[in-house]
């Protein structure tokens, strides 16, 4: 018989995944055919790297992997890299959120937005070393400013509609079937 942590653990999984798909959904609705001229935050890179600090567990490398690079296709970015940077942070967030567990939020806040940027500009300098055609570098300073300025309320909603708290020390730590 399964035991209810684990029961619990593939149960966030699954919301992480849907909550992943429902985010490219209402990206590719049609809600105004003109071009953009400001980009909207990356929600489901605040998304992750919540949950990746709240619950390590959760989210583990694969399945940010797979999410992002689903993320890749659907939007039409480069395949791969968006993917490998966020996987790669993803990572070092998790890494460094085991070594102090009980951080402010200003400084994981900080941290959080410290990555957006390193990501950012290497996926900008990748892009502009691979000579393949980019958009406007506005978009990428405005997606990046947005998904940093929208990252508290993704980490609210997080807590208070779906119950996401931070893993007390060593419960997050484990890995329960994958």
């Amino acid at each position: 018989m399964l035991d209810a942590a684990i029961i619990r653990l593939w149960a966030r999984r699954a919301l992480y995944v849907a909550l992943c798909l429902a985010v490219l959904f209402f990206s590719l609705l049609p809600l105004d055919m003109t071009p953009a001229r400001m980009a909207g935050p990356d929600l489901i890179v605040a998304l992750t790297f919540a949950w990746a600090i709240r619950r390590p567990d959760v989210v583990p490398a694969p399945l940010v992997a797979l999410m992002l690079l689903l993320a890749d296709f659907v939007l039409q970015r480069p395949p791969g890299l968006w993917a490998a940077l966020t996987v790669v942070m993803t990572e070092s967030l998790k890494a460094r959120d085991r070594h102090s567990r009980e951080t402010a939020f200003a400084l994981e806040w900080v941290s959080v937005s410290v990555a957006l940027i390193v990501m950012s500009l290497a996926y900008q300098i990748v892009l502009l070393l691979l000579i393949i055609p980019t958009a406007n570098g506005a978009l990428l300073l405005t997606q990046t400013v947005l998904t940093i300025l929208v990252y508290p309320a993704v980490v609210a909603v997080s807590h208070v509609v779906f119950g996401l708290r931070r893993a007390r020390p060593g419960e997050g730590d484990r890995t329960l079937l994958g």
